[in-house]
């Protein structure tokens, strides 16, 4: 009897094992600021990416995945919480956003504490989950990736610091390193290399257990800092370019590394690996490239809101497939949660969808028929392939994107009726947003309010 017994809890402990093996590990990986022409997988000639080229092999290639914005804190807001951030008042970059009514600004603009993160849906799944490198998402302790669903986090609070460890420790605690909470601890070595080295160890202590890390890099956000020995990779480059060129090989081979460790762990296969960026590259700051698009980041051209994406799930994402209709970051908490076991109806509110029907192609339709941005005055607004750019102190831009994916064709004087319909879905959106409408038409009144009248 005592053998029976014992034999039992055996296979219920079995069992319980294999039900959380069988769920998948999930690593999102995000780059900062990289041009979408700087990877071998978009037909960069110069930069050397040969373990994202791989890994775009794969799995699918989104060609037209979005951002929900076109600059760092917001783009990051969006994505964590699967929420057009302006819904809570994240719209701008370290300015008052949902503390617009209040004046918060600095350490005390951050994502609300009531807005539940990808790292709380992944943990209600019993994932262990880890944050490291740059958070951006709110520099005072109630912010902290600790109390917004991560069980560790080894990076910085702010939006950029340098890639050397510091000798003397900034005033600021957004710059410094920070090991969970309140553990200041500068890095070794080359800033990317250590983060990749932290997510690895992770790995390798959770190997038993699913986990869900998000790799959030600086690079090749500035300051433009490069390794001596990736620079020399470059002898034919000079200035910005080659720097960005060499932070780029950096960063790629520190993706190498954690792909290199789970296959090393056996974890590979049943490992989700996600890549994207956080907006388009600034060209005029890091040198970066973002052909064929026009624009650059902080505008709403597909240079500033299209970024390189990609998705790797063994056995559920065919290798090297193409996806072509328009996705967004909104859509990997969704996408992820659902991945993981969750029930997406139970996630409190989301703008995204769960992406693998898509990609498997049992639902043939478009995954969104209207995605939106906003910053300022300024807006967008894609339906289909049809997009128009609103500005505030000047007559909308609008563009077939099929047709014209570099935005040189404007069509709205041609077009005069698409022009009122997507500018009145604009309006009608931001009706559904934090700051209020009184708040927006004050704002155009300084421009045309006869403009605005056309298009209620």
């Amino acid at each position: 009897m005592r053998v029976f017994k014992y034999v039992f809890l055996f296979v219920i402990l079995f069992q319980l094992q294999l039900s959380a093996q069988s769920k998948p590990n999930i690593i999102l990986i995000l780059s900062d600021d990289a041009g979408y022409a700087d990877f071998g997988f978009h037909g960069s000639k110069v930069m050397k990416t040969p373990n994202l080229d791989k890994l775009a092999k794969e799995g699918v290639k989104f060609n037209q995945g979005y951002v929900s914005a076109s600059t760092c804190g917001p783009s990051r807001a969006g994505l964590i919480t699967g929420r057009y951030q302006q819904k809570f008042g994240f719209g701008e970059n370290n300015v008052p956003g949902f503390m617009s009514s209040s004046g918060f600004t600095g350490d005390d603009m951050g994502i609300p504490t009531n807005e539940l993160t990808i790292g709380d849906y992944m943990k209600t799944l019993d994932y262990k989950t880890a944050f490291y490198g740059k958070w951006h998402l709110g520099g005072a302790d109630r912010f902290h990736p600790l109390k917004r669903g991560f069980d560790e986090f080894y990076g910085f609070r702010g939006g950029a610091r340098s890639y050397f460890p510091y000798l003397d420790l900034p005033k600021s605690h957004l710059d410094k390193m920070e090991r969970n909470f309140g553990n200041f601890e500068e890095h070794k070595g080359y800033l990317t290399d250590a983060l990749a080295k932290n997510a690895i160890s992770f790995i390798k202590e959770n190997k038993n257990e699913p986990f869900f890390v998000v790799m959030s890099f600086n690079a090749v956000h500035t300051p433009m800092d490069a390794d001596k020995k990736d620079l020399k990779k470059f002898p034919k480059l000079t200035d910005n370019r080659k720097t960005v060129a060499a932070m780029t090989l950096a960063l790629d081979r520190a993706c190498g590394n954690i792909f290199k460790a789970l296959k090393k762990l056996k974890l590979d296969k049943n490992t989700i690996i996600v890549f994207t960026n956080d907006n388009g590259g600034p060209s005029d700051k890091n040198a970066s490239d973002n052909a064929p698009l026009s624009g650059t980041k902080s505008n709403h051209l597909e240079g500033g809101i299209r970024v390189p994406f990609l998705m790797k799930w063994p056995g559920k994402i065919a290798k090297n497939s193409n996806y072509e209709y328009p996705i967004s970051t909104l859509d990997l908490l969704p996408t992820l949660f659902a991945a993981g076991g969750g029930d997406i109806n139970n996630i409190k509110e989301t703008d995204g969808v769960d992406l693998m029907p898509y990609i498997n192609k049992t639902n043939q339709e478009r995954p969104h028929k209207t995605l939106f941005w906003k910053k300022d005055v300024r807006a967008a607004v894609r339906e289909d392939d049809w997009k128009l750019i609103r500005f505030g102190d000047r007559p909308a831009e609008l563009y077939n994107i099929a047709e014209d994916i570099a935005e040189h064709n404007n069509l709205a004087s041609k077009y005069p009726e698409k022009v009122k319909n997507l500018y009145k879905q604009i309006y009608e959106w931001e009706l559904t947003l934090e700051r209020p409408l009184w708040h927006l038409k004050q704002e155009f009144e300084k421009y045309d309010v006869d403009r605005m009248d056309k298009y209620r």
